[in-house]
């Protein structure tokens, strides 16, 4: 009977053990984080090939290491499927907080579900993921005043507004299966599309989506500097012969402004006075250069510095139970639910002002871009 008592208070005590520790680390919530203090954190970026990837990924990386959190950094070269095995991966490994920047943000439910049944917390990172009610918070700058400011940018180097024109525009969009390039394209058309239709700003090559939902008809997949290159190369070859100049423009990001510019260039422009005002975002170190070279005119800086501070800021509420903050909760429907986001505020960078916002902050150093 004594052994007997010994052993039923043994398989008691297990049994209550065994219940804390799976109380300890249940919970995918902001609750069931902060009662095991876990901050095992899988990131999950799209590509190493373009600049700003790099270092919010990095920069990220340190900020949760130096905090004690464990940390797995992952890139998944812009294919969707080495994305998700990734993320099962990272679940796999305990990850119950992932940060990501989707490839593609509407493949991603199948995954979310699964973390979700490990009770992790997902974060999507400057990239809203579609489709799945699993998306916890949305971190991001404010991607339509992106477009906004090109397209105002636009509006008021070539006088517009004091009717001005006609000029011959050309515009991009970004990648198809990236959620933030319709906010980009719809910013700038806004602004843009009343000139088209007045006759102000021409469109030779026909490349005039009739309406901000249309964006995906001049996308560039992937923001490829070479597919962008390509497309501008078959409209200048196409539809500007005979001595007619593009005047404008619109590229939603750095990566495209580079193709493009390089298209320009094979077909003899030049920098100087009627070189054509060319749009950009990310202030990656080439564009900056060629800000200063003179042939972009302008990019949309988003500090990503700030964005991957309000990231760490999110991950250690969630750590500690609380609810992180967000600033919109009405804007960014992912077509299951409305994520609660977090928006941070861009800021054009022309030539003129290089040094003041981007090398004085400590964003850029002088040597990245020659000065």
């Amino acid at each position: 009977m004594k052994k007997k008592l010994i052993t039923a208070i043994a398989v008691a005590a297990m049994a209550v053990s065994l219940a804390a520790c799976s109380s300890t680390k249940g919970g995918g919530d902001a609750s069931g984080a902060a009662a095991s203090g876990d901050c095992n954190v899988g990131i999950s970026m799209p590509t190493r090939s373009l600049e700003r990837w790099i270092n919010d990924g990095e920069q990220l990386q340190k900020q949760l290491k130096d905090a004690g959190c464990t940390v797995d950094l992952q890139y998944a070269d812009n294919k969707t499927d080495q994305q998700i095995s990734q993320i099962q991966n990272q679940v796999a490994g305990g990850a119950k907080i992932l940060v990501i920047a989707a490839v593609d943000g509407s493949t991603l439910g199948p995954v979310l579900d699964e973390a979700k049944a490990q009770n992790a917390t997902v974060i999507a990172y400057d990239r809203l993921i579609n489709g799945s009610k699993n998306v916890d918070y949305y971190a991001t700058f404010d991607n339509y005043k992106v477009g906004q400011l090109q397209g105002q940018f636009i509006e008021d180097q070539l006088g517009l507004k004091t009717g001005a024109g006609p000029f011959n525009l050309e515009p991009f969009a970004g990648s198809p299966d990236d959620n933030n390039a319709k906010f980009f394209f719809s910013g700038a058309w806004d602004v843009l599309q009343p000139y088209v239709q007045s006759g102000k700003l021409v469109v030779p090559s026909g490349k005039a989506p009739a309406s901000d939902a249309d964006w995906a008809s001049i996308g560039i997949q992937g923001w490829a500097s070479d597919k962008a290159q390509a497309e501008m190369d078959n409209r200048l070859s196409s539809f500007y012969t005979g001595g007619k100049k593009v005047n404008v423009v619109l590229s939603p990001n750095d990566s495209l402004a580079i193709g493009i510019e390089a298209s320009l260039k094979s077909a003899g422009y030049t920098a100087g006075a009627d070189y054509p005002i060319i749009t950009g975002q990310d202030a990656d170190k080439a564009n900056v250069k060629a800000i200063l070279d003179g042939t972009q005119a302008m990019t949309v800086w988003k500090d990503t510095r700030a964005l991957g501070d309000r990231v760490f800021q999110m991950i250690q509420s969630i750590k500690n139970g609380q609810q992180p903050e967000t600033n919109d909760t009405t804007t960014y429907n992912n077509g299951v639910k409305v994520v609660p986001a977090y928006l941070l505020t861009p800021e054009v960078v022309t030539k003129d002002t290089v040094q003041s916002k981007l090398i004085d902050s400590g964003f850029l150093k002088a040597s990245d871009v020659g000065l």
